[in-house]
């Protein structure tokens, strides 16, 4: 079978592992990622100008091949777009089909809602819906407090973005609100977004323009994505925009043309960025026609999270009706409590390694 010429030009950097001794695994792995400042694939046309975001990447969304990069691993606030490792960590956890009451605390937080009525039982699958369409905070918080908390679902997804290779991540909050320590990066959010586009439902709920939740008096309320891709590029196919004052416009950008699918990532843009996002959509396109040399690969997960001998992989959170606020991991059950445990033993022994 023939090599690929793309695949070709990769193999200066396996051959170099493997001369250090490197396992070919490990060389796999370690694909030379882009550092600071921009670099752009061989043979690929000039990147659209002008460009307004701090930080972008450009990645074939099927083979994690990334293409064009720009200041892939500054950290910056990641604003909502941090709601994508909300809900990769949580829809394998929580059954979307059980019912998810928010309390008075989760409804009346700042910034976007999507207006949540406090002790109102709701399908969770609209909550996940309303949080990845209309970036509701209300829905965000919703979802964490019926799965243990805000602390005990932050634990949770940093556990999940070390497992996935997205280790200048850290999540604070579910909702992506800016708070001391909440960062994320280009490449990171890259990662995040492919690992949560492989669920069916994730793709489903980024993928939907229009819809209904429950409202006042039992009436459907409208809901309309934030995602201005959806209507605006062909072949979009969603996945996550997120704006505050000091993190500007963030936004993951995905969509696919001729069997081919790109993914975009951008932190701190200017407000109206998704013009930009579709320019770079169609530049990664027209990159990829041209037979362009990737200038890394994304990292590929090993596998699913590790959890304790006997329990489900991963394991399934059905909500429970409550009227109280739950903190802490008090209301956790002993599979979530363990898989937070697990992961962040995990997540320290890989922090050593590194360090070593």
């Amino acid at each position: 079978m023939r090599t690929p010429p793309r695949r070709l030009a990769l193999l200066p950097a396996v051959l170099l592992a493997l001369s250090l001794g490197a396992s070919p695994a490990a060389a796999e792995d370690d694909l030379p990622v882009p550092g600071a400042g921009t670099t752009v694939a061989a043979g690929a046309p000039p990147l659209p100008a002008p460009l307004s975001p701090t930080s972008f990447l450009v990645a074939d969304l099927d083979t994690g091949e990334i293409l064009a990069a720009k200041d892939a691993h500054h950290r910056l606030l990641p604003a909502s777009t941090m709601k994508v490792l909300t809900a990769l960590t949580l829809i394998p956890r929580i059954d979307k089909d059980s019912k998810i009451i928010p309390t008075w605390d989760d409804v009346a937080i700042e910034g976007s809602r999507v207006g949540l009525l406090e002790n109102v039982k709701y399908p969770a699958y609209q909550v996940f819906r309303a949080m990845l369409m209309t970036s509701g905070n209300d829905a965000a918080n919703a979802l964490a407090t019926n799965c243990g908390g805000q602390q005990a679902v932050a634990d949770l997804m940093n556990a999940e973005a070390e497992r996935i290779g997205a280790h200048n991540t850290h999540a604070v909050n579910p909702s992506g609100l800016d708070a001391p320590g909440q960062l994320s990066t280009a490449y990171d959010l890259a990662l995040i977004a492919r690992e949560a586009m492989r669920l069916s439902d994730f793709r489903s709920y980024v993928g939907t323009k229009r819809s209904t939740i429950l409202g006042r008096m039992g009436k459907p309320l409208r809901i309309t994505t934030h995602d201005k891709l959806l209507f605006n590029y062909d072949g979009a196919i969603g996945i996550k925009n997120g704006y505050t004052v000091k993190a500007g416009a963030t936004y993951i950008g995905a969509a696919t043309r001729n069997g081919r699918s790109i993914l975009v990532t951008v932190l701190h843009a200017k407000p109206r960025v998704w013009p930009e996002v579709a320019s770079l959509l169609d530049w990664g396109f027209a990159a990829e026609a041209a037979g362009a040399t990737p200038v890394g690969r994304l990292y590929e997960p090993p596998g699913p999270p590790p959890v304790a001998a006997g329990e489900p992989a991963p394991a399934k959170v059905v909500a429970a009706a409550r009227t109280e606020p739950t903190e802490g991991l008090s209301a956790l059950p002993v599979s979530v409590v363990l898989l937070t445990a697990g992961g962040t033993a995990l997540a320290v022994l890989r922090r050593r390694a590194r360090s070593l």
